[in-house]
C-alpha cells in the first residue's frame, strides 16, 4: 500500500530528511576532473603548439646533408697563445673499410653495444628514447643518452656533441634524412670508418692494425670486444694506459653480446677470463716525424677529449692552445741537445713543466730527452715518481702556517727524533743543529724539523690541503708522507701547486686548451678548476721561505738561483733501499730521483730527472753532477724566459706583519729602536700572531762630545771629541760635507782626533761623530768650521822664492795627528815606493801617500782618508783590514759550496744506508 500523508507540513520534513540522507555520501568530482582535464589539454595544446614552432625553427637552422663531410674527415687546426697556426691533424693513419669486408663478429659487436635495433629503426629509435627520457627526468637532462648509430654519425659529420635540446633535435632531424637518402649498410660504414680508436687510431680497420697487427677478419672475439669498446671513450680506456679500465669496458662489450643473442654465455665467459694485454702489439711509430711541439700537442689531444666527446682526428676543430712557441723550442732543444745542458748519459730522462703562475696555463713541456716518437711517453705528465722534499711546502710547512698560524721565525729543535712507530729518523747530513727556525729548516731541508712539523698539523689537515692543490691521495697518508713517501707525483702536478703559492693561494688547474671553436663556429670555452686554496698569508710566507732556499749560504737550490730574480724554489731527492744499493754496487751518495720546482710571479717550472730503471735490468743512479741537472735546467729556462717580461717581486699582503727580532730568543723579542742590527733577523708573521714582548737589554747610548777649530797660521782644522764612557772597544765614525754637499766618511777607529789640512777657503765645513759600542751606534754629534775668504800670508814668508823641492821630498807632508806617526809609517812601507814624483799621480796629492793617497786625510783612495780604494788598510771602509765594518765580504761563494751539503763537517754516518722514504738532501 502506498504511503500516504496526512499534511503538506509531514510531507515537506519527509523531503528534508531524504536530502540529509543523500547528503551523508560522497560527492561525486566530476565538476573538477572536467576542469583539470580541459587545463591539461589546454596546456597540452600550447604545449605542441608551441614545441612544434620551437622545432620547426630548429630545423630550419639545421645543416644541409652533405657527402663529402659523412665520410671524409676533417682536420683540425691547432693554434698558438697568439692565435697563429701551430699544427694541422687529422688526416693521417686513416685506412678506410668497406661494408662487405666487415666480419659478422665485428659488426655484431658494435650493434649489441651501440644500437641493438640499428635495422628496425628509422634513424631514432623512439622505444629507447622514452627509457631516456625517463632517466633524464629522474637525474637531469642529458644524463642518458639514446643516440643511434645514425645519429652518431650525424653528430660526429655536423653538430656539436653539447646536450642542447636545439642539437637533439638537429640530430633526429637529418638523421630521418640520412636514412631516406642511404641505406643501413651505407649508413653502418660512414659509421665504423669515421670513430676514434685513441693512439691516433681513426676508423675500426685502422685500430685492428694498430692494437693487433691484424686485419678484421683476423681478430678474435676478445679483441674486437676490446676495439668496440674504446669509441665511448678513448683516451679513458686506452689498454696501453689503463688496462683495468680497459679490461672492465670490453667485458660489458662481451656481456651485452651476450644479451642480445650474439654469443653464447661460454664464449662470453671464456672471452672475459683473457687477459686484456694478450696479443697486444707495441705501436710503431718510429716513421713519423716529431718535431718540438709533439709532448705539448700530446697535452692538447687529451684534454679536447676530456671537455667532452670531441675527435680532434674528424671533428675539423680550431683549438686555441695556451702555448709559447719560443719557451717550447727553448725546452725542446735544451733536452734534446748539449748545447745549453751537458748530459753525462743519452740514458739520462728528464720532464720538465712550465706553467703562467698566475693563470695556470701551460707554456711548455719537455716531455724527455731524445724522443723519436709522437704520442709516446711523456716524462712531464705520465711519469710520476716521489717528490722527495719538494714535498715538504706543500704537506709540511704550508698547512703549519695556514692552520697554526706559524711564523718565518717559528721555532724547531731538530735533534734525534723517530717516527712514531719507533724507526729512526736522520737528515741528509747525518747530524743535528739544534734549535732552528721555520725558514732555516726549510732551506736546509731538514728531515727532523719536517716530520714535526707534519706531527703538529695533522694528517688529515695535511693530506686535505694537498689535495686543494692538485695532489690528492687515494688513501690515508703515514708520517713518511712528511718527506715525499707514499705519493707519487708528475712535474704537471707539482708545478701546479707551486704556483698556487705564488698566486697568492689561488690555485688554477694546468691545462693547455683555452677554447675551442666547432664547424658551426660555436665556441667552447674550457672550464678549468680555479680556486682559492690558502690564505694570502701563507702564500707569502712560505714563498719568502723559500727564497731563502735560493738565496741563503746554507739553502740547497744555490745553484738554481737567479741574483737578478726575486724567484722561489725547492730541491728534492729519493733513495734507494739499502737492498737496491747493495744489488746494484749504488754508493751512498748516489740518489735515484732529483728534483727542482719553484716560481716567480711570472712563472712557475718543475723539473725531474732520473733513470727509467726497468724492473730486472741493473739499476742506474744520479751521481753528484747528474743531481744538480735539474737546478740547470730550472735556472736556464727562468733566466731565457724573464728576457722578454719584467719580473715583479711578490707583494707582501696586509695580512701578514715584518718584524725584527732578536736573533735567537725563544720565544721570540722584538727588537728596540738601540738594538745593533747585527742582533736583529727580520721575519715575518701573520698578522695578529707576532711576538708583543720588547727587548730590554739595549739602551740608548750617549754621543760623543764634538769641537772644531781652523789653525789660520797652518792652515788646517783640528778636530777632536771625546767619550767618557767609551771602553776598549769604542769606535767612532767620522764623516764630513763641504757646503752643505753629500757627507762622506773620513774615517772609523779609535783615535779621538783628526787634522784636515788645506781646507777650502771661504767653504763651510760641518762635520759629524757617531760612537759605535759594542755593535750599538750613537745619535751623531755635529759641528761647523767656516774657513775665511782671505788667508793671509805670513811674513816671512811673503817675498821669498818659492823653490823646487828637492827630490824625493814631499812638499805636501804634513805633521801627523796624534796617533797617527805609526799608521803614515805603515803606508808609506805599503805604498811609497810605488810612486815616482811628487806631482805623478803616484805619491804626493794624488798617488798612494799624502792627501789623496794612502793616507789619513781624506778616505777615497787605499788608506785611512778615503774609506773607497782597494780596502788594503785600516779606515777603508770595506772590511778587509780586520776591522767589524758594515759592507765587508766574508762570505763564501756560493758556488764553490757542494750542492745540497751543508757548510759543517758532518758527523761520521752511523748507517749508510738511510730510509728509501726519507729525503737525502
Amino acid at each position: 500500500m502506498a504511503e500516504k500523508y496526512n499534511t503538506r507540513e509531514e510531507r515537506r520534513k519527509q523531503g528534508q530528511t531524504q536530502k540529509k540522507g543523500q547528503n551523508l555520501g560522497p560527492k561525486k568530482p566530476t565538476n573538477m576532473l572536467k576542469r583539470i582535464f580541459l587545463i591539461l589539454v589546454t596546456i597540452g595544446i600550447i604545449g605542441l603548439v608551441a614545441g612544434g614552432a620551437a622545432m620547426a625553427y630548429f630545423i630550419s637552422d639545421a645543416p644541409k646533408l652533405d657527402e663529402k663531410l659523412l665520410k671524409d674527415p676533417v682536420t683540425s687546426k691547432i693554434l698558438d697563445e697568439n692565435g697563429k697556426l701551430l699544427a694541422e691533424i687529422g688526416k693521417e693513419n686513416r685506412d678506410y673499410v668497406n661494408y662487405e669486408d666487415i666480419p659478422d663478429l665485428v659488426e655484431e659487436a658494435f650493434l649489441a653495444t651501440e644500437d641493438s635495433r640499428f635495422y628496425e629503426h628509422h634513424g631514432v629509435d623512439f622505444l629507447r628514447l622514452g627509457s631516456a627520457v625517463i632517466a633524464n627526468v629522474k637525474n637531469g637532462f642529458g644524463s642518458e643518452g639514446a643516440s643511434t648509430l645514425t645519429q652518431q654519425v650525424i653528430k660526429r659529420s655536423y653538430l656539436t656533441p653539447d646536450k642542447t635540446i636545439k642539437r637533439k633535435v638537429q640530430e633526429m632531424w637529418l638523421s630521418i634524412q640520412l636514412e631516406r637518402k642511404y641505406t643501413k649498410e651505407e649508413i653502418f660504414e660512414m659509421y665504423v670508418n669515421k670513430i676514434f680508436f685513441a693512439n691516433r687510431a681513426n676508423g675500426i680497420l685502422t685500430a685492428s692494425q694498430t692494437y693487433y697487427g691484424k686485419d678484421l677478419n683476423e681478430l678474435k672475439l676478445n679483441e674486437a670486444a676490446m676495439l668496440v669498446g674504446l669509441p665511448q671513450s678513448p683516451s679513458r680506456y686506452d689498454p696501453y694506459k689503463y688496462p683495468e679500465r680497459a679490461k672492465e669496458r670490453r667485458d660489458i662489450v662481451l656481456h651485452l653480446m651476450n644479451k642480445h643473442g650474439y654469443i653464447t654465455e661460454t664464449e662470453m665467459k671464456n672471452a672475459q677470463s683473457i687477459d686484456i694485454t694478450e696479443g697486444l702489439q707495441e705501436i710503431d711509430k718510429s716513421q713519423i716525424d716529431t718535431t718540438a711541439y709533439d709532448a705539448f700537442i700530446d697535452l692538447v689531444i687529451e684534454e679536447v677529449g676530456d671537455m667532452g666527446d670531441y675527435n680532434v682526428f674528424t671533428d675539423g676543430l680550431e683549438i686555441q692552445t695556451t702555448i709559447d712557441k719560443d719557451a717550447q723550442e727553448y725546452v725542446y732543444n735544451m733536452l734534446n741537445s748539449d748545447e745549453i745542458i751537458n748530459y753525462p748519459s743519452k740514458d739520462l730522462q728528464a720532464g720538465v713543466t712550465l706553467l703562467d703562475t698566475e693563470t695556470g696555463e701551460i707554456k711548455a713541456v719537455g716531455g724527455g730527452r731524445n724522443t723519436t716518437v709522437k704520442r709516446g711517453w711523456n716524462y712531464a705528465t705520465d711519469a710520476k715518481r716521489s717528490p722527495g722534499s719538494t714535498i715538504k711546502p706543500i704537506l709540511d710547512y704550508g698547512p703549519a702556517v695556514e692552520y697554526l698560524n706559524w711564523s718565518t721565525y717559528h721555532q724547531i729543535k731538530d735533534e734525534e727524533y723517530t717516527y712514531s712507530n719507533g724507526t729512526p729518523l736522520k737528515n741528509a747530513s747525518g747530524r743535528h743543529y739544534g734549535t732552528v727556525t721555520t725558514r732555516e729548516a726549510l732551506a736546509r731541508s731538514l728531515n727532523i724539523p719536517a716530520l714535526k712539523t707534519l706531527q703538529a698539523v695533522g694528517l688529515d689537515r695535511a693530506r686535505d690541503f694537498a689535495t686543494d692543490l692538485g695532489i690528492p691521495f687515494d688513501k690515508e697518508i703515514t708520517e713518511s708522507a712528511a718527506l715525499g713517501g707514499g705519493k707519487d707525483v708528475s712535474t704537471l702536478e707539482l708545478a701546479g701547486a707551486y704556483s698556487s703559492f705564488g698566486n697568492n693561494g689561488i690555485y688554477n688547474e694546468p691545462h693547455s686548451v683555452k677554447k675551442i671553436v666547432l664547424r658551426d663556429k660555436t665556441t667552447i670555452k674550457n672550464k678549468t678548476d680555479s680556486k682559492p686554496v690558502m690564505k694570502d698569508s701563507t702564500a707569502f710566507i712560505v714563498t719568502d721561505m723559500l727564497k731563502s732556499v735560493m738565496k741563503e749560504p746554507y739553502g740547497t737550490g744555490r745553484l738554481a738561483n737567479i741574483p737578478s730574480l726575486p724567484v722561489a724554489g725547492k730541491t728534492g731527492s729519493t733513495n734507494f733501499t739499502p737492498e737496491q744499493r747493495a744489488k746494484n754496487n749504488i754508493p751512498s751518495s748516489g740518489v735515484k730521483d732529483s728534483w727542482m720546482a719553484g716560481y716567480t710571479t711570472n712563472y712557475t717550472v718543475a723539473v725531474w730527472a732520473g733513470y727509467d730503471n726497468a724492473s730486472g735490468e741493473q739499476m742506474e743512479y744520479l751521481g753528484e753532477s747528474s743531481q744538480r741537472i735539474p737546478k740547470y735546467i730550472f735556472k736556464n729556462l727562468m733566466e731565457h724566459m724573464a728576457q722578454s717580461k719584467e719580473t715583479k717581486d711578490f707583494e707582501q699582503p696586509d695580512s701578514v706583519v715584518k718584524v725584527g727580532v732578536i736573533k735567537g730568543s725563544n720565544p721570540a723579542v722584538k727588537a728596540n729602536e738601540y738594538t745593533p742590527s747585527s742582533k736583529i733577523t727580520y721575519e715575518y708573521y701573520v698578522k695578529g700572531h707576532e711576538p708583543t714582548q720588547v727587548t730590554t737589554e739595549y739602551e740608548k747610548i750617549d754621543s760623543p762630545g764634538i769641537s772644531a777649530s781652523y789653525n789660520q797660521e797652518s792652515n788646517e782644522i783640528n778636530l777632536s771629541w771625546s767619550y767618557p764612557k767609551g771602553n776598549g772597544n769604542t769606535q767612532f765614525e767620522v764623516k764630513m760635507s763641504v757646503d752643505g754637499g753629500a757627507q762622506s766618511v773620513l774615517k772609523k777607529s779609535k783615535d779621538t782626533s783628526l787634522t784636515i789640512p788645506n781646507p777650502t777657503p771661504g767653504s763651510k765645513y760641518t762635520f759629524s761623530v757617531v760612537a759605535l759600542v759594542d755593535n750599538q751606534q750613537s745619535d751623531p754629534a755635529s759641528t761647523s768650521v767656516k774657513i775665511p775668504a782671505e788667508a793671509e800670508v805670513p811674513e816671512d814668508t811673503e817675498d821669498e822664492e818659492i823653490e823646487d823641492p828637492a827630490e824625493g821630498e814631499d812638499t805636501e807632508q804634513e805633521t801627523p795627528a796624534e796617533g797617527e806617526e805609526d799608521k803614515q809609517d805603515e803606508d808609506k812601507n805599503n805604498n811609497g815606493e810605488n810612486g815616482n814624483n811628487d806631482n805623478n799621480g803616484n805619491n804626493g796629492n794624488n798617488g798612494n801617500n799624502g792627501n789623496n793617497g794612502n793616507n789619513d786625510n781624506n778616505g777615497n783612495g787605499n788608506n785611512d782618508n778615503n774609506g773607497n780604494g782597494n780596502g788594503n788598510n785600516t779606515d777603508d771602509g770595506n772590511g778587509n783590514n780586520g776591522e767589524d765594518v758594515e759592507g765587508g765580504d766574508d762570505t763564501t761563494d756560493p758556488g764553490t759550496v757542494e750542492e745540497e751539503k751543508p757548510g759543517e763537517t758532518p758527523d761520521p754516518d752511523p748507517n749508510p744506508d738511510p730510509d728509501p722514504n726519507q729525503d737525502t738532501e
